[in-house]
């Protein structure tokens, strides 16, 4: 079973131009990967600015995997450029200004928390202090025990704690509370908007679209190795028009889909889910049929809204 864990990006370093000089921390600059005869990205450009939270959204195969290791120097691109902290991201210099939280195998299970904690200290030039780690990843409490014995939300934690080892300015969380509780999740939210507080840069790649909704400055969709469209959250769910109605109702989906500005019906557990561009006429003719009709909600599109329509509409031109 895949598990996350952290990759050490590691190396010698001379102390490389400070962040506060280069606006552009990252980018891919009309960059084509393929492997074989699958291109997993296609002519595809990003950039990351300090103290940006960046959600690089898609469906799966979408490229997003393609992109980070990219950025992280573990593969090179078949065209297009890669600079990371205005430096080709394989150089040493850079790799040790990157944290990284990524979803691989093989996680060693019977060193201890701090033992980790100390392990990926050791490999940096200037790292965190051992209590910010700790602080700030909220370990207090479980840095003796093994990690082969922490639960999966403790787990998570811990690998988010060493990817801050470094003290990086470029960090890289992928599905990073996965397998945590609300309380957990919201205080690992908590930390990530300090760490761009702070000036650091965070590409955050997720399917929970709350969090990206939540945490992101800027969100990127991508489909089929193309982009399909950046902005702010607010922005992104700007592009589907009308409001969603949530209820409990008898009235079959194939109805409720032929009313007027309906454009999707979606079954939600024991409601409908419906989003139109008029709700309040369609609230109105839908109580007009079924008086039990209850649970009744109206609200503005949601990311999620917003993420179906762009990947579901319609194939991205030139992709395979």
């Amino acid at each position: 079973m895949s598990a996350t864990a952290v990759i050490p990006l590691t190396g010698p370093a001379a102390w490389p131009v400070p962040l506060s000089e280069t606006r552009t921390v990252a980018r891919l600059h009309s960059v084509t990967k393929r492997y074989g005869d699958v291109t997993a990205l296609d002519n595809f450009s990003l950039e990351l600015r300090a103290g940006e939270v960046v959600a690089l959204l898609g469906p799966n195969g979408a490229g997003k995997t393609t992109a980070v290791r990219l950025l992280l120097g573990l593969i090179a691109p078949n065209s297009g450029s890669v600079r990371v902290l205005g430096r080709d991201p394989r150089d040493a210099d850079a790799r040790t200004r990157i944290g990284a939280m990524l979803q691989v195998s093989r996680v060693p299970e019977m060193l201890r928390v701090r033992e980790h904690i100390d392990l990926f200290r050791s490999y940096y030039p200037s790292p965190l202090p051992a209590a910010e780690v700790i602080r700030v990843a909220k370990l207090d409490g479980i840095t003796e025990q093994m990690f082969g014995k922490l639960s999966g939300g403790q787990k998570q934690r811990t690998l988010f704690a060493l990817a801050l080892c470094g003290n990086p300015d470029l960090i890289f969380l992928d599905e990073p509370t996965v397998g945590m509780d609300i309380e957990s999740r919201r205080a690992m939210w908590d930390e990530v908007r300090a760490l761009s507080a702070a000036g650091k840069t965070v590409l955050l790649t997720t399917h929970y679209l709350e969090e990206a909704d939540m945490l992101a400055n800027r969100i990127v969709v991508i489909n089929k190795g193309k982009l399909l469209c950046e902005g702010t959250p607010a922005e992104i769910k700007h592009r589907v028009s009308g409001r969603r109605i949530r209820c409990i109702t008898q009235l079959d989906p194939e109805f409720l889909q032929a009313l007027p500005s309906v454009s999707d019906v979606q079954q939600d557990r024991e409601a409908v889910v419906i989003l139109a561009e008029q709700p309040e006429k369609v609230v109105r003719e839908m109580l007009l049929r079924d008086e039990t009709l209850h649970g009744l909600e109206v609200s503005a599109a949601a990311l999620e809204d917003a993420f179906l329509a762009l990947t579901q509409e319609q194939p991205v031109a030139g992709s395979q």
